[in-house]
């Protein structure tokens, strides 16, 4: 997670795990809200069915999706990447 980016997207892989750009701040749990928001609307999944899991404090976190197949996301992060 890379806060403060001039708009919230997906940038790419790196070391196995997604980079994404947010807009928002990393402070009063901003980022942690922008980033939930956007993978719902993303996979088109409503906010309850997304979750940090770790990571709240740091830029690595791990996100828990309800109700969508890896293979789901997979072709929904490739099509957001433009690969």
């Amino acid at each position: 997670m890379i806060p403060r980016a001039r708009k919230t997207a997906l940038g790419g892989v790196r070391d196995d795990a997604l980079v994404v750009r947010l807009a928002a701040p990393p402070v009063e749990g901003a980022a942690n809200e922008a980033i939930v928001d956007y993978f719902a609307a993303l996979l088109r999944l409503p906010r309850r069915a997304v979750r940090i899991v770790s990571g709240e404090r740091g830029r690595r976190k791990r996100i828990a999706l309800a109700g969508v197949t890896a293979e789901t996301v997979r072709q929904v992060v490739k099509a957001a990447n433009g690969t």
